[in-house]
């Protein structure tokens, strides 16, 4: 018998065998969350897009809660304690449906409560991370500024202390699920550096103005935050850390699933263009089976799944512990930069469909544009890197 008569048939959707990486917790979680995405997502999306609104937030966070994707890496508080490579997975599918959805688990998981479960005390934990994991609270996660995105070193929000409290004044931009969040993670200088606080929306002089008019991640809620004279007591700060070290490595986290999470977008773009190019018709044959279209499709194929295999390579590090900050940067920017161009080229395939919101091509290629710019813009990860390869700095 010849070795090549042993070999498992080529898999089109899973071309370089990738799923032989995983195992079978991994393959469930896997498609526990595609199918929760096809029946509570999918069906809804472009509607939701088209509106410019996530009407049932506070439900579908409950749902994601039920099935331990918020928190979904941390161990303890009612979080799933999933692996690193299981939370990408959940990404990956998220993502596949809307990137706005993959942003509300990002933001939930990856950011206020990571933030609260590695710096906040057992008092802070016991107090949040439950209701968190569960859905029935949802978390934002203030770090941004108006005025400053790329130098959070220089945000101008600010707490001072007052007797045993704490009062913070300034604003935070872009920030997801603001207007429905239960609870802020806001980040400020004070006199001692700067640190993390746990606000909660009820705060007197805390308030989250929803931003309208958006062309990107339109299924998502994106806020303002605005403290004014917010009043916190004194066990509202988080202990355990001081500095930007702090919510760096919050994001450092967050840009993780990122990895993962941009590769779905690409994923349903690319997979659109296959069927698309088998069924379209022009000059008497289907469109896939011309060299120019073929080409394209391999293309994409290649880089989708050069992606997939970083963000696992990614995930082993993370679980063994030996994951950098300068590794996320370089998953981060390549699987954004490239997921891009694979809807850039998908639409391409489509034609004039390539516009319509009958596809989920252009609804994610404009998504990834936000993604691009959110925790860290290419021209930042750029520099994490040129950093680690010179020795130099070039940031200032």
């Amino acid at each position: 018998m010849s070795a090549s008569s042993t070999l498992p048939p080529f898999d089109p959707a899973d071309p370089l065998g990738l799923d032989d990486l995983l195992d079978d917790e991994d393959l469930a979680i896997r498609d526990a969350v595609r199918t929760w995405a096809a029946d509570r997502v999918l069906p809804y999306v472009a509607d939701w897009y088209e509106k410019g609104e996530l009407p049932q937030i506070r439900e579908l966070a409950k749902e994601l809660g039920s099935l331990g994707a918020l928190g979904m890496s941390l161990e303890g508080y009612g979080c799933a304690g999933a692996s690193a490579v299981q939370y990408g997975l959940a990404c990956l599918e998220l993502e596949a449906a809307d990137s706005g959805i993959r942003s509300l688990v990002s933001v939930q998981g990856s950011l206020a409560m990571y933030a609260v479960h590695r710096f906040g005390s057992e008092e802070q934990k016991q107090q949040w991370l439950p209701g968190m994991a569960a859905g029935e609270i949802i978390g934002c996660f203030g770090l941004t500024e108006p005025d400053h995105g790329s130098d959070p070193a220089s945000m101008r929000t600010y707490a001072k202390r007052d007797g045993k409290d704490w009062v913070l004044n300034g604003r935070k931009m872009w920030i997801t699920n603001g207007s429905v969040a239960g609870v802020a993670v806001v980040w400020a200088r004070t006199d001692e550096g700067v640190r993390g606080f746990v606000v909660p929306a009820a705060s007197p002089g805390f308030s989250a103005p929803e931003i309208r008019h958006k062309w990107s991640l339109r299924a998502s809620v994106t806020s303002e935050l605005v403290l004014d004279d917010v009043r916190l007591p004194a066990d509202a700060v988080l202990p355990a850390v001081v500095g930007l070290k702090g919510p760096l490595s919050c994001l450092s986290h967050a840009r993780y699933g990122i990895v993962w999470g941009a590769m779905g977008a690409a994923r349903s773009s690319f997979e659109t263009a296959v069927e698309y190019a088998k069924s379209r018709e022009q000059f008497g044959r289907p469109i896939g089976g011309f060299q120019l279209t073929q080409a394209k499709l391999a293309d994409m194929a290649v880089e989708l799944h050069k992606g997939i295999l970083l963000a696992h390579h990614l995930g082993r590090r993370m679980d063994a512990g030996r994951l950098r900050p300068e590794q996320v940067s370089f998953g981060k920017l390549n699987n954004v930069r490239e997921a891009i161009e694979i809807c850039r080229t998908a639409r391409t395939i489509l034609g004039a469909n390539g516009i319509s919101l009958e596809y989920p091509v252009m609804r994610h290629a404009t998504n990834l544009e936000s993604v691009l710019t959110y925790e860290g813009t290419v021209e930042m990860h750029q520099l994490v890197l040129g950093k680690a390869l010179t020795g130099l700095d070039a940031f200032r």
